[in-house]
């Protein structure tokens, strides 16, 4: 079956439809904290850390006025802005989200299961063309890490869809903490990479090993932007339309 096919067998069953999302705020409307903030961690748009070290980093909530975004209904987006650039190895900087472990479990993906899948899809833009990568981190029991490549022209909007499969190895709680940690990452220095690294895969996580080496540094080049809006994870391997709410939901 094509997935053109799939989308609408999943939208005619109502399986695509009413609080598909496990993101939280992935339109970035909401931004509680301030439009802006120089800190890592939560600073600016609500749910998502942009954590940073070795570089410094401005996070802000931005408007669309335009773009493939913009007509795909989204009018917000959230920003990192390198403001020092460094080529320290611990250099990093990630854009993510915790799920809390309950959400995951009662969602409908059998996460340990390599036939059971969740799609991750979200817009996504660089001033600085190259490849970056998405990691996904389960975070009860063994530890498991998934990566993948996105790569990007400079200065332009991508919408990306990824479909992920689970792992024998993977655990999840039924419980409140964070089940899993999912992001997309501008860069991690080769403090946390190898050139080695086998993407598309899920094995034990390593802090050293967390993806493939970076071949652009975005913490190195001053003035750097990256952009992200229009994030959602469902279960599925099919990226269905964005499930857009309103401000108060």
């Amino acid at each position: 079956m094509s997935k053109a096919a799939q989308l609408a067998a999943l939208i005619g069953s109502g399986q695509a439809q009413g609080n598909k999302n496990l993101i939280i705020n992935g339109a970035m409307q909401v931004a509680q904290r301030g439009t802006s903030a120089t800190a890592s961690g939560y600073g600016s748009v609500d749910r998502f850390r942009s954590e940073f070290s070795g570089v410094s980093v401005t996070q802000s909530q931005e408007s669309l006025s335009s773009g493939g975004p913009y007509d795909s209904g989204f009018r917000y987006f959230l920003r990192a802005t390198n403001t020092s650039a460094s080529s320290a190895t611990s250099a990093f900087l990630q854009m993510y989200q915790y799920i809390e472990a309950q959400n995951i479990s009662i969602s409908g993906w059998k996460a340990n299961s390599s036939s059971s899948f969740i799609n991750y899809s979200f817009w996504v833009r660089s001033s600085l063309a190259g490849t970056y990568f998405i990691n996904l981190r389960s975070l009860d029991g063994t530890s498991q890490n998934f990566s993948s490549p996105v790569v990007l022209e400079a200065a332009t909007w991508k919408k990306v869809s990824l479909s992920i499969p689970g792992n024998s190895g993977i655990t999840i709680a039924t419980d409140n903490g964070q089940g899993l940690f999912i992001g997309i990452v501008p860069h991690y220095g080769t403090d946390y990479t190898t050139s080695g690294h086998t993407a598309d895969a899920w094995a034990a996580y390593s802090g050293t090993d967390i993806t493939p080496d970076y071949s652009q540094s975005w913490t190195n080049t001053a003035s750097a932007t990256f952009d992200i809006t229009g994030v959602q994870l469902e279960v599925g391997d099919v990226a269905t339309p964005f499930e857009h709410e309103s401000y108060a939901a």
